[in-house]
Parts: C-alpha cells; structure tokens; sequence
C-alpha cells in the first residue's frame, strides 16, 4: 500500500479525509496537543502553511491523546483553541491514537517508512531521552512516536522523505519543505 490508500477519520463524524485527496502535494502529518510544551510548534506550523500552501503544501493534523494527556478536549474544543490562540488555517483531523492497538492505519504506514532516529542534542532532547528511557528502556529501537509534534514528510510523489521529531528544529523542517515545493 502507498500512502494515498490510507484515509483519517475527520470531527464531528465528517467521514474520512483521503490521502489520495493530496496527490502532487508534498504533504506534512503531525500528531498534536493543545496543552503541551511543544503546543507554540502551531505558530511555526501556520507559518509554513501561509508560506506554501499556494505552492503544494498541505498539514494533515492529528491531535493525540497519548501522551501524557496533553490534549483533553473534544474535537471542537481543540479547532478552537488552535484557530484562537494559533490562527491555524489547515484542517484538524479527529482526535485518535498514533501509537498501540487503536492507531491510525496511516500511523502504522508512517512509522514502517521512517522510524525514529533519535531526538538530536540540546536541553530538551537530553530530557527526551531521560524521560522515555524510565519508560522503555528499549525505546530507541521502536518507531513508535516517541511524543507529540512528530512531523512526517511526504512528497509529490507519495513518499514519506522525513521524520521530524519535536525536539528538531523547526528550520530544518522548513528547508526541507521548500526543497520539495
């Protein structure tokens, strides 16, 4: 399967947003949460959507309970938080799991094209690794979303070319969009 066969479910029973929807867009999942410390990455994020989304990009928003339950609110709750406090103009999905038996489909595929490969140097990503090494000791070796804001890139063709942890930098995600814009 290629990522456009896979679909998210959309609030307020909507159906599902197809993936196909986004053929010839290079496209950028990200699981999100309204009460956690990487939450200002909305700011950034509507920043690249005002950018380039006349030029092909689209932001598939995953808002995730999962971790830490940083993200408590309804679906309604959470689109008006973001559209309030970020102005965010790109579409939240409903909320659901990217991580364990009830995950996303699409999550399953993400992870299986790009695993984790580490949270990059710096106070916060230190605090990354010390915070799930309690949890897992193992949990290098899984590519499972380690936290909120994980950051998959997909291209106009279909391929997943990224996994951006939260702790990387919010400039190299930029780079890398306008590489394939």
């Amino acid at each position: 399967m290629s990522f456009y066969d896979y679909s998210v479910p959309m609030p307020k029973d909507a159906g599902n947003k197809q993936m196909k929807d986004f053929e010839g867009k290079v496209v950028l999942v990200v699981n999100t949460a309204t009460g956690c410390g990487f939450t200002p990455q909305y700011k950034e994020l509507e920043e690249m959507y005002e950018k380039y989304h006349d030029k092909g990009l689209e932001i598939v928003d995953v808002p995730c309970n999962q971790f830490a339950g940083q993200t408590p609110g309804t679906d309604d709750e959470i689109h008006e938080f973001c559209s309030l406090k970020y102005k965010t103009q790109f579409p939240q999905m409903k909320k659901s799991d990217v991580n364990g038996e009830n995950e996303l489909p699409l999550y399953t595929f993400l992870k299986s094209e790009k695993g984790f490969e580490g949270f990059g140097s710096g106070p916060v990503a230190i605090a990354m690794k010390a915070m799930l090494k309690k949890q897992d000791k193992d949990y290098k070796n899984k590519p499972d979303i380690k936290w909120n804001f994980t950051k998959f890139v997909v291209d106009r063709q279909g391929n997943v070319v990224a996994r951006f942890e939260p702790t990387n930098s919010m400039k190299d995600l930029d780079k890398c969009i306008e590489k394939l814009i």
